[in-house]
């Protein structure tokens, strides 16, 4: 039985048809989370992607991660801080072109 006030978070696959991913998809504090984009930027040919990531319902801890690119698009490595129900990730190139989700960022809930 969840402890009052939590539950758990269920698969985060509500962003793949944008091309992003998290692994695993049910997330925990305080453990890594791998981030993989292949959407517009991607798409669009960006030999650079920052993942911009942030914590919480107020984006805390904000922090740029350059992210690696494979044969699949590109990828990051984010530690989940232990007090957060939230991941939040942005994504923008080299050229300073942003896919923020239509404004609406992508967020990812995470269990405590």
């Amino acid at each position: 039985m969840p402890r009052t006030g939590q539950q758990a978070v269920t698969a985060n696959n509500q962003f793949i048809a944008n091309g992003i991913t998290i692994s695993p998809d049910a997330p925990v504090a305080g453990e890594s989370v791998r981030v993989i984009y292949d959407g517009l930027l991607a798409k669009s040919g960006a030999s650079d992607v920052l993942a911009h990531v942030g914590f919480g319902d107020k984006w805390e801890n904000v922090f740029d991660y350059r992210m690696v690119k494979t044969v699949t698009g590109f990828e990051a490595t984010i530690q989940v801080p232990s007090n957060t129900n939230t991941l939040n990730v942005c994504f923008k190139d080299c050229a300073n072109n942003w896919d923020n989700n239509s404004g609406m960022d992508y967020s990812f809930g995470v269990s405590q």
